[in-house]
């Protein structure tokens, strides 16, 4: 990614997060997506704690995920923070996009969560 498209995307993220945190109760879903892997993370703002991770490189998903820089990989990625979330009994979450597109990958991740059972 170009450092232009970088700053702008930058930009867009901290302007979102201006507005979208995360509490105990409800944590923020928050989505970095490199070439080759997507991750997710469940992050409580209150207490400055990442609660959950989950990526595409995780040893979990080895034998699962041949790319980790697909929408099949973001739809793992997401089914297994739902199922870890699950585990962890955190039924509703934030979304925070990452100042990317709701679209492809960020969008396939989304809906897998979503139909894993959490509620956004």
């Amino acid at each position: 990614m170009s450092v232009k498209k970088e700053t702008a995307r930058k930009k867009r993220h901290s302007r979102v997060r201006k507005k979208v945190t995360g509490t105990s109760d409800k944590p923020r879903l928050n989505v970095f997506r490199s070439v080759k892997h997507i991750y997710a993370q469940v992050i409580d703002d209150a207490s400055g704690a990442t609660i959950i991770a989950a990526s595409s490189s995780d040893k979990e998903l080895k034998g699962k995920v041949s790319t980790g820089g697909n929408i099949e990989a973001a739809k793992t990625v997401g089914q297994l923070v739902a199922k870890r979330a699950s585990d962890k009994g955190i039924a509703q979450v934030v979304f925070d996009r990452g100042g990317y597109l709701y679209h492809g990958r960020v969008k396939a991740l989304a809906d897998a969560a979503r139909e894993g059972g959490l509620k956004f």
